[in-house]
C-alpha cells in the first residue's frame, strides 16, 4: 500500500461513500438507457450512454466537491485540476463496446487521488448488480455490494500458490504482443477475453483470475479505481518496471499497468523484463 498521506481517512471515507453511491447511479441509469431500445445504432447507444454517464458524473461532482478537480475521459481537460490537492478521477463508461453489444462486461469508474496519488475508488458493474469499493491507504478496506445472479457477493480470499494454470485476463480486441509472451513463459497461462479494466480487475477480485498485464493506451481514468480496490484488497498494482502510478498528471497517459496476487509479483515482473529484453 502507499504512504499514508497528509488526508485524513475520514476525508478519504467520506469522498468513498459518496463515489460509490454515484457510480452506482450512473450504472443504474446507463442500465435503463440500454433496456430503453431507444438506439439501435451500437455506435450512437455507446455515444449516448458516455455522454449521460458523464453529464449525471460531472454535474453530481460539482455540485457536491465543487473545489476539487475533475480529470474524466469525457469532458475536455481542465487544467486547473493541477492545482487541486484532491482529484476525481472518471471513466463514466469503461467498455463502451461491451455496453453498446449488450454484454456484460462494462463498468462506471469513480476514483480519488490526493496530491498525486490514488487513495480510493468505486467501480460499478450495472449488467451483473455488483459496486466495489475501496479505500488503500494505512489500514485501507474494500466492499463489495450487490446480491442476485452467479457472480459472487463477496472479495475471493487468495489462497496462495496453487497447482493449476495461471489464469491471465486479457483484452478482447487489443491484447499486446508481451502480454502474450509473458503468458506463455508462466506456463502457457490461460488467457480470459473481458472488456473494461474495471470488469478485468474484478476478475482478480472475484477469484476467476491471477493476472492481468497490459501495455497499450490507457489512460488514468481506466486504472484509477481499479487500481485503488485492488490495492485495497491487498493485490499488486504497479507498472512493467515495477514502479507505481501517478495520478492527476498534466499528460493522463498511464499506458500500462500489471495486477497480480502479491505472491506472484516478483515472478510476473521477472517474466515482463525477460519478455521486453
Amino acid at each position: 500500500m502507499f504512504v499514508e498521506s497528509t488526508a485524513s481517512t475520514a476525508e478519504i471515507e467520506t469522498r468513498l461513500a459518496f463515489a460509490t453511491r454515484v457510480a452506482e447511479v450512473a450504472g443504474r441509469r446507463l442500465s435503463g438507457l440500454r433496456a430503453s431500445g431507444r438506439w439501435t445504432d451500437e455506435a450512437m447507444l455507446g455515444d449516448v450512454g458516455d455522454q449521460a454517464a458523464d453529464g449525471y458524473l460531472q454535474g453530481a461532482l460539482q455540485a457536491r466537491w465543487g473545489d476539487d478537480g475533475i480529470l474524466s475521459e469525457e469532458t475536455v481537460d481542465a487544467p486547473e485540476r493541477l492545482q487541486r490537492p484532491w482529484t476525481w478521477v472518471v471513466d463514466p463508461l469503461d467498455g463502451t463496446k461491451e455496453y453498446s453489444q449488450g454484454r456484460h462486461d462494462w463498468a462506471v469508474h469513480v476514483g480519488i487521488a490526493f496530491q498525486g496519488r490514488i487513495v480510493a475508488g468505486a467501480v460499478a458493474m450495472p449488467a451483473i448488480g455488483r459496486v466495489a469499493a475501496g479505500r488503500c491507504t494505512t489500514g485501507g478496506t474494500a466492499t463489495l455490494a450487490g446480491t442476485g445472479g452467479d457472480w459472487p457477493t463477496a472479495f475471493a480470499r487468495d489462497a496462495g500458490p496453487g497447482a493449476g494454470r495461471l489464469r491471465f485476463v486479457v483484452s478482447r480486441s487489443h491484447t499486446p504482443e508481451i502480454v502474450q509472451k509473458v503468458a506463455a513463459a508462466l506456463g502457457d497461462a490461460e488467457q480470459i477475453p473481458c472488456g473494461s479494466v474495471g470488469f478485468k480487475v474484478g476478475m482478480l477480485l472475484f477469484g476467476k483470475a491471477d493476472v492481468y498485464v497490459h501495455k497499450k493506451g490507457l489512460k488514468e481514468w481506466d486504472t484509477g479505481a481499479p487500481e485503488a480496490i485492488a490495492r485495497a484488497c491487498g493485490f499488486a498494482v504497479c507498472r512493467l518496471d515495477g514502479r507505481e502510478h501517478r495520478y492527476n498528471q498534466a499528460d493522463p497517459r498511464n499506458d500500462e499497468i500489471v495486477v497480480c496476487r502479491p505472491w506472484l509479483r516478483d515472478r510476473l515482473l521477472a517474466a515482463i523484463a525477460a519478455a521486453r529484453a
